[in-house]
Parts: structure tokens; sequence; C-alpha cells
């Protein structure tokens, strides 16, 4: 069935696994991911099509996909439950010569093309359900059609030394790319792609046909596509993004953009009224502070009780901290219990998992961060000398 033509449809890439965050994608995608305490990691991609005005979004998901699907509903919670768009949850399926997982980003918008020619868009947004930033993509869509594009890529300059993480592209003053390089071991430039990609649709739905018929193909927008279309003398264009932008792949990287949300000034302002974040966690009564609770620079949300001390740390929503329970400098995702006596610093811990009564878990004095995973309970976690072991 034809549906009201979309000048922009997003693609919103949502299957990753995102193995490197260890216990905390076990049982859910890395997207699902809570963060910052109400939400969750896709919510600043959705929050992003919501604030440019983009209302059609195809959502590709792959890795255990059940939370995500639940979590994103009908879009309602993002304003995006459109009567002529909407969100949709878009995963693999069987055809008649058979079914299997996406090969690659770019074979899951391939496998996808009848579901944005539902809409017949001028242009195909693609982007990313892992990243933290705001953005306006209005904005970059502007100036994808005033440089006369095929395609846009945005970017941001990067440290030198982490040139080689990305994709690196070098580009002239009017932002023409002239090359593109995936994770170059010596990159001639520091202006890293940030994985969001503006096409006009006839462009990329001949690029992806294309690269579906190449049998060598890794079947990525990066490593495959983009070199393709600059071989083909495409019009590809750089469009350089100043804001704040992370890709929270790591531990440690989670940890502290986490906690650098407790920080007077944090780089990124999740109260900024003007490009508002949405998420689908406000079922939760009011927190309840108990009356000889004690707390100090702390994120609390909906649902939880505090009884004990906590200090520094991020409390989700429906967390419990029991009485004489101390929580220093830690992130502890939606559900998770901290019993009576429990000592709990530079720690992660999982939804819905409990830290038994008396337990001693990670160091305030250490480096290391102890992490546990989701769903654990005395029976399946056990501390010695502070740290974890699972």
């Amino acid at each position: 069935m034809q549906m009201q033509q979309q000048e922009c449809v997003a693609m919103l890439l949502a299957g990753g696994q995102g193995s490197r965050l260890g216990a905390l994608t076990k049982n859910i995608a890395k997207p699902a991911v809570a963060f910052g305490g109400k939400y969750r990691i896709i919510d600043f991609s959705l929050s992003n099509c919501t604030n440019s005005n983009i209302n059609t979004v195809g959502v590709l998901t792959q890795y255990k996909p059940l939370l995500l699907n639940s979590y994103i509903g009908t879009g309602a919670a993002w304003d995006l439950d459109d009567a002529y768009g909407g969100v949709f949850v878009l995963p693999p399926y069987a055809t008649e010569t058979g079914g299997q997982w996406y090969r690659g980003t770019a074979d899951a918008v391939f496998r996808n093309m009848d579901f944005i020619d539902n809409y017949n868009p001028e242009y195909v947004l693609i982007i990313s359900g892992d990243h933290l930033y705001k953005m306006d993509y209005s904005l970059m869509l502007d100036f994808h059609k005033k440089s006369g594009a095929d395609l846009t890529i945005s970017v941001m300059e990067v440290e030198w030394e982490e040139a080689s993480r990305f994709g690196i592209l070098t580009a002239d003053k009017s932002g023409k790319i002239s090359k593109f390089a995936e994770k170059p071991k010596e990159p001639d430039s520091n202006l890293a792609s940030m994985g969001i990609y503006i096409f006009n649709w006839p462009v990329l739905r001949e690029a992806l046909r294309k690269d579906d018929a190449d049998s060598g193909s890794d079947h990525d927008f990066g490593k495959n596509v983009i070199p393709a279309l600059l071989k083909e003398n495409k019009k590809l264009y750089a469009y350089t993004f100043n804001g704040y932008w992370k890709d929270v792949g790591t531990i440690d990287s989670y940890y502290q953009t986490n906690m650098e949300l407790l920080d007077e000034n944090p780089s990124f302002d999740i109260f900024d009224d003007d490009m508002r974040i949405f998420s689908n966690s406000n079922l939760y009564p009011p927190h309840y502070i108990g009356l000889d609770a004690s707390i100090d620079n702390c994120l609390i949300c909906n649902g939880s009780r505090v009884l004990g001390q906590v200090e520094n740390s991020i409390l989700s929503f429906n967390v419990f901290i029991g009485e004489g329970a101390c929580v220093k400098d830690s992130i502890l995702l939606p559900g998770a219990m901290i019993m009576e006596g429990a000592q709990v610093c530079r720690s992660i811990i999982g939804e819905n998992s409990v830290v038994p009564a008396g337990t001693k878990l990670g160091s305030c004095d250490s480096a290391e961060i102890a992490v546990i995973g989701d769903n654990a309970t005395a029976e399946t976690i056990e501390t010695k000398g502070g740290a974890l072991h699972e």
C-alpha cells in the first residue's frame, strides 16, 4: 500500500550487540541500554528525529530485540505516532529464498527498500541508535540541498591520535569530499564520519542494489557503499557538526559519560528545553527519600526509594537503596536493589539486579569499575577484595 509521500525518511540502525559493554549487553542490544537515569541510548536518536520534524522512522533491529521492541511501542513517547508516518520496528525476515540476519549496515537498509518506497521520499537519512548527541537533522538536510549533493556525511573533528578509530575523509573548503578511508592506520585528516548520512533516494537505491550484487562486499556503508560512490564521481559532501557527540561503546566511556552528567555545568545538557530528550519511562510514582537518608549530587528518577546514603551517583527509575547502605560514584540501572548495609562504589549495577545485604562492591580508591549485569542475584555474583567476579 502506497503511503503519503514524505520528503525525508529516517532509517535508524539499532541492531548492534555492543559486545564491548560486556555484561550490560548480554541480554539486550546496545541501543536499549539505560543511560542517564531515565533514558535508554536509543532515546537520543529518536528525539533528534522528533526535534527535526522527521516523522517517519524505520528502526532496524536484530540482536536481542525484545526489550527494544516493547520500549518503542507505537512511538507515542517521542510524538512519532503520526497518522501519515510513524515509527516502525523492522527486524530481519524470511523471504522466498530463506531468511538470515542482516549482513551489514547497507544490507539492513537494502532489505527494507520496500518500506522506503512506500513513502516515495526524496531523501533518506541513515542514523545509528547507539550514539549520544543532540542534532537538528533539518539543518543538515538544508546543507545537502544547497550543495546539490548525492550524499552528505555528518563529520566532526577528532583528536589526531583517535582518528584511526573512525571513517576519515578529506574535503575542500566547500565541503566536497575527495577521499574516504575506513579506520586508516595513517590518516591524512582528522575529519571523522559520525555515521550519519543523507542520501538522495534514487542514488541510494541504485548503490544498494549494486552492493547486494557484489559477492565480495561486506555490505557496509563505510567500507563499501561510500567508497563506491566516490569512484563513480558522485557528489559527496561533508557537513561539519560542532556539538556534543559520544559513542559509549566501552564500559569506561559509558561510565565516564554518565558521570559527567553530575558536573555543575555538564557538556551534555539533558535539561535543555530547546532540544528535549523524550523517553518511554514515565510510568512510575514519585521517588521517595527516607527520613534518615543522605543524598549529595545525584540524579534520582521516579519510583526510586532511598533509605541509605547516596553520593555522586545516578539512580535510574524504580531503584531501591536500603537502610544503612552506602552508594558512591556509581550508576544503578532500572530496578536495581542495594540491600541493607551494602557498600557500593565505582560500580555499574544492571537492571533488576540485587546487591545482597552487607556486600562490599567496588573500591573508591581503584580505577577499576565493578560491573554487574542484568537480573543478577546473590546466587549468581560473588565479590572478592572489592572486585567483581561473575
